[in-house]
């Protein structure tokens, strides 16, 4: 893959970067680099090598769902500092 200036241009472009000619030689050989070892990765042989699922053989041992009480709305609300009926009410956060 020939890695040139209308290609940087494209990616900068989809990342909404902007590059001096200086950051553009470095990319330019920066993605050289990074496609020879792609290109070298790609010449291996793995017909023998079975497709690798997940990293470990460890299996994740999840426990049922157990329904617990809960306390209720009202008792929720009473510590809070300032709360209508159903909410907490809070300062405003956001300037419009």
């Amino acid at each position: 893959m020939e890695v040139n200036d209308a290609l940087i241009d494209q990616l900068a472009n989809l990342a909404r970067l902007e590059f001096d000619p200086q950051e553009k030689a470095n990319i330019r050989k920066d993605l050289e680099e990074m496609i020879t070892m792609v290109e070298k990765l790609g010449e291996l042989d793995t017909s023998n090598v079975k497709p690798l699922l997940h990293l470990t053989e460890e299996v994740n041992m999840l426990r049922e769902d157990v329904v617990v009480p809960n306390i209720s709305r009202e008792q929720a609300l009473s510590n809070a500092p300032s709360a209508n009926n159903e909410y907490f009410q809070v300062p405003k956060v956001i300037k419009k």
